[in-house]
């Protein structure tokens, strides 16, 4: 049935014990109460490990006419939807391993030693502030699996794997299968039907097709397919999942096989993305991160013709093939903001609403001395875009990374006096 009251001019369909938010309808007026006309505000982070290739990695000039380095050449298409950030610094994560991605999203000075102890991430601090107006808090999602022990800096790899914190000493876990993810949007129905989540409530959206305007029946029609295509998708790895498992030992027949992951890294990375962009485009949760690789990564990336791993090859970080590992990841971050664009939202799309970041914790091997960082939406106007931003010569205390997050929280509505290393906003954003 209709939900009775609209939630940021959205219709609610339930079944199964699933709640499914329609997206904006310009006919909502006419099937529910009139609600508050501001569309939800969301933060993704992506994250990839062990820096980027420095001279390929640079933009100049503003709107369209942004010119960028050829790292960055996939987000050409959004030029007047980014903010180009160089210069950022850091503090606590300046030089080697471990502690600079376990304070990424937090600024924290981490702990050496057994004792694990850091900061909350700035990612739950805005799923704490939006956790009473959706189903999942946030999404915390990752494509390479942690790793145990300590770096050689007597720094836990803890810290190496983890850019989402709870509170000082717990990383919220990641998840690795997507399958699973796609449960947690759905209330873990998903993986126990032999349907699909959408059979309950297909027909109510059919009944509504009929009331709305002819634009909101595409848009509708376009959103129940973006769902259909990822459970699809999801199903078909949980089919070749099971068909790989190996046989399970006499005395535990019954058990779920294990849930796979997408043998090619390319399918891996799209997945998730198509995950954070179908919990926004539902309202599910407004916050996600995903680590695309950690840091000391051994991610591997044979498509790319390239034999050794992603660690190795930073610490030539100026070479063509460091060069193709990074514009890869950035071309999953385009792939991102290529589906939030597509998705209708009022007077504008998803992305328009959202702040989507990708971020390294390294400038190149070993070197914090800057972030490499690229902000993609205005979060319904709240921020300006267009825009490559230079803070390199703005002086450490002008150039907090955690000045940025304060400014960001400050726009989604978290008002903290200080954050990390920061209490001053940066200037300029």
């Amino acid at each position: 049935m209709i939900a009775e009251t609209a939630v940021s001019r959205r219709v609610l369909l339930k079944g199964l014990g699933v709640t499914v938010a329609l997206p904006w309808l310009e006919s909502a007026s006419a099937l529910a109460a009139p609600a508050t006309k501001k569309a939800p505000q969301r933060f993704a982070c992506l994250f990839i490990g062990d820096g980027i290739s420095p001279p390929h990695w640079w933009a100049k000039g503003d709107g369209a006419n942004m010119e960028l380095g050829s790292s960055l050449q996939p987000l050409a298409p959004f030029k007047e939807k980014l903010n180009v950030i160089n210069g950022l610094f850091n503090r606590e994560g300046d030089g080697g391993h471990a502690r600079c991605t376990g304070n990424i999203l937090s600024g924290a000075a981490l702990q050496r030693g057994r004792t694990i102890r850091g900061g909350v991430s700035m990612d739950q601090l805005l799923a704490k502030h939006f956790e009473e107006e959706t189903a999942v808090p946030s999404l915390v999602l990752g494509c390479e699996q942690p790793v145990s022990g300590f770096h050689e800096s007597q720094y836990s790899m803890v810290y190496a794997s983890h850019i989402s914190w709870r509170n000082g000493d717990s990383p919220v876990p990641i998840e690795l299968y997507p399958a699973l993810a796609f449960d947690s949007l759905f209330g873990g129905k998903a993986g126990k039907l032999q349907g699909s989540i959408l059979d309950d409530v297909l027909q109510q959206a059919n009944d509504i097709s009929g009331k709305v305007s002819g634009t909101d029946k595409v848009k509708l029609d376009e959103y129940l397919n973006s769902v259909r295509e990822t459970e699809q998708r999801v199903q078909k790895l949980n089919k070749m999942a099971k068909d790989d498992a190996p046989v399970v030992p006499e005395g535990h027949a019954g058990q779920r096989p294990p849930v796979g992951q997408p043998k090619d890294f390319r399918e891996y990375a799209k997945l998730m993305c198509d995950i954070i962009a179908l919990a926004f485009q539902t309202d599910r949760t407004r916050v996600a991160t995903l680590l695309m690789s950690r840091d000391l990564s051994g991610q591997v990336y044979p498509f790319l013709n390239i034999r050794d791993d992603h660690h190795s090859y930073s610490h030539s970080n100026e070479g063509k093939e460091y060069q193709a590992i990074v514009k890869f990841h950035v071309e999953q971050y385009a792939y991102l903001l290529d589906r939030l664009s597509k998705m209708q939202e009022g007077s504008g799309t998803v992305l328009d609403n959202s702040c989507i970041m990708f971020v390294s914790e390294h400038w190149n091997a070993h070197n914090g001395n800057q972030v490499p960082l690229v902000l993609a939406g205005g979060l319904g106007g709240a921020l300006k875009t267009g825009r490559s931003l230079d803070y390199l010569k703005a002086g450490n205390d002008k150039r907090k990374l955690c000045s940025l997050y304060l400014s960001l929280m400050d726009r989604m509505g978290v008002n903290a006096p200080a954050f990390g290393d920061a209490k001053d906003r940066l200037a300029g954003v």
